[in-house]
């Protein structure tokens, strides 16, 4: 299995992206393509023992975060993650990993990739921790105006997504909503509720944001506006959170030495919230498997966004949306 790395996007590219790669070549069979500047990446490793199931695949340019990814695109086509998701169209590659401008990932899969046949909107997912187990959150910044059909196919895709990969039998799929009652909401909302009660999902009603956490869905469907809101105020609290227990913890002799006795504790705790131990997941809806990793991945969680990639290619995620589409098209 060959899967493409976009060494040079992300907050802490290409020193991370490459260690993180080098590690993953090392453990698991899969041949790496290194995607990116040819000699800044040979520079990077460099620094390490040869691995035989990597190479550079020179990709001359990249994409800045601050640029509007669809005209980037149109002016470079040398992007690393132009060159990335090519790979893939072309069977180059099964899957690809990128830490790069999310929207220049989004632009890239729609634009080279396309859309699975019958899918509306592609969907970006993420993993939301709870207290079980994580949730799997979409639409997270792909569509701010989405509709019922669209918020349907998105808990189709959620609900592969967790059977498959995460191993959730029968996975129980949530509406986000202002409240559990079917009659609130939008008009979006509402004709969802009734969408996906008609559905052959798991449908176990609306969900409001407070029980996110709790982990009483599988699967939680919405719009790609309060996604977005819904996961970088969880992020910001909970750093806010941390920030103010370590203050607190360390204000005294006292507290630091019940710090110390609940240290292991807190490091599962950091652990549970940590992005990089889920590493990375996917763009649902189009026609190759491309994995959206954070912003400020470094080596450890592109090793497990790399892990992601495989498993969904093992488990032809993007077959089973397809079957799953169609069969809902056909209303069987």
């Amino acid at each position: 299995m060959r899967i493409a790395v976009d060494a040079m996007g992300g907050d802490y590219a290409p020193t991370e992206i490459v260690q993180g790669a080098v590690e993953a070549a090392r453990t698991q069979e899969y041949e790496i393509l290194l995607v990116g500047q040819e000699d800044v990446l040979a520079t990077e490793l460099a620094k390490y023992s040869k691995v035989d199931n990597l190479r550079i695949v020179h990709a001359p340019e990249v994409i800045a975060m601050d640029e509007p990814p669809a005209l980037a695109l149109r002016r470079k086509k040398g992007t690393s993650i132009a060159v990335a998701t090519e790979l893939v169209k072309h069977g180059e590659a099964e899957a690809l990993v990128s830490a790069g401008s999310t929207g220049a990932q989004m632009a890239a899969a729609l634009f080279i990739l396309g859309r699975v046949k019958g899918i509306l909107r592609p969907a970006i997912t993420t993993l939301f921790p709870t207290v079980s187990k994580p949730t799997v959150l979409l639409d997270v910044g792909a569509n701010t105006d989405v509709g019922a059909e669209h918020l349907l196919q998105f808990a189709l895709m959620g609900s592969i997504y967790a059977e498959q990969i995460l191993g959730r039998r029968n996975p129980k799929v949530g509406l986000l909503n202002i409240g559990t009652e079917p009659n609130k909401g939008n008009d979006a909302t509402k004709e969802a509720y009734q969408v996906l009660s008609d559905a052959k999902l798991n449908f176990v009603g609306n969900v409001e944001a407070r029980e996110l956490p709790q982990g009483v869905v599988d699967v939680l469907v919405c719009d790609g506006f309060v996604g977005n809101v819904v996961i970088k105020l969880a992020e910001g609290l909970g750093s806010t959170i941390f920030q103010l227990l370590k203050e607190e913890l360390t204000s005294s002799f006292r507290t630091k030495l019940g710090a110390a006795l609940a240290a292991p504790g807190f490091r599962n705790l950091k652990t549970m919230m940590d992005y990089a131990e889920y590493g990375g997941a996917p763009l649902l809806g189009v026609k190759g498997t491309s994995i959206i990793c954070h912003g400020s991945s470094k080596a450890r969680a592109i090793v497990n966004a790399i892990k992601v990639a495989a498993d969904c290619t093992e488990q032809n995620m993007i077959g089973l949306i397809e079957s799953s589409i169609a069969s809902s098209v056909k209303g069987d």
